[in-house]
C-alpha cells in the first residue's frame, strides 16, 4: 500500500499524509493539527514539544529531540536528521538529509528528488499504525526545518 503526501498549491507545506490532514493556524505558519492530534510548540515556536499526547524532549539549548514519548530519540550529531526513534531505524545516505527509510516505511521523492511524495508500507499492511504515524511526520518534520535552516544560511 502507498500514502500518496499531499502538499499546497506552492508545494511548500504539507497537507495530507494520505488521508490525514494537517491544519495550519490563521497565519499559516506552522501545521496545528496532524489528523486528530493537536501540535504544540514551545513558546517561541521554534521546536516541535508535541504530537497528540506524545511529548518531544529536548536538550536545553538543541533543536535535535532526545526524547519521543517514553522511547529514545538517537540523531546523527551532525545533521539532526534522527538515526532511530524507539523501535524504528531512519536510514538516510551518508551525509544527506533524505530519509529513505522509517522503520518499514519506505519514502519516494519527487523528480527532482528535493520532496517526500510517496510512503510505501509493507504488503501486508492496510493502514498506518498511529504510533509510525507520528514518528513519519516527526521525522519529515525535522528533516523540513533542517532544509529550512540550510536554505537561510545559504
Amino acid at each position: 500500500m502507498e500514502l500518496e503526501l499531499g502538499y499546497d498549491l506552492l508545494g511548500g507545506r504539507l497537507r495530507s499524509i494520505g488521508d490525514v490532514q494537517l491544519d495550519y493556524g490563521s497565519w499559516g505558519g506552522r501545521p496545528r493539527t496532524l489528523g486528530p492530534h493537536p501540535l504544540e510548540y514551545d513558546l517561541l515556536g521554534s521546536r516541535l514539544r508535541r504530537i497528540g499526547d506524545t511529548e518531544i524532549g529536548y536538550p536545553r539549548l538543541s533543536s535535535v529531540p532526545r526524547t519521543f514519548g517514553t522511547w529514545d530519540v538517537d540523531c546523527a550529531a551532525w545533521s539532526g536528521i534522527p538515526r532511530r526513534i524507539g523501535p524504528y531505524p531512519v536510514d538516510h545516505p551518508r551525509f544527506s538529509g533524505r530519509v529513505r527509510a522509517i522503520g518499514p516505511l519506505d519514502v519516494s521523492y519527487d523528480l527532482l528528488g528535493s520532496r517526500p511524495r510517496r510512503i510505501t508500507l509493507p504488503k501486508d499492511w492496510t493502514a498506518l499504525p498511529d504510533d509510525l504515524l507520528r514518528v513519519l511526520f516527526l521525522v519529515l518534520h525535522l528533516q523540513t526545518e533542517r532544509n529550512k535552516r540550510s536554505s537561510s544560511a545559504a
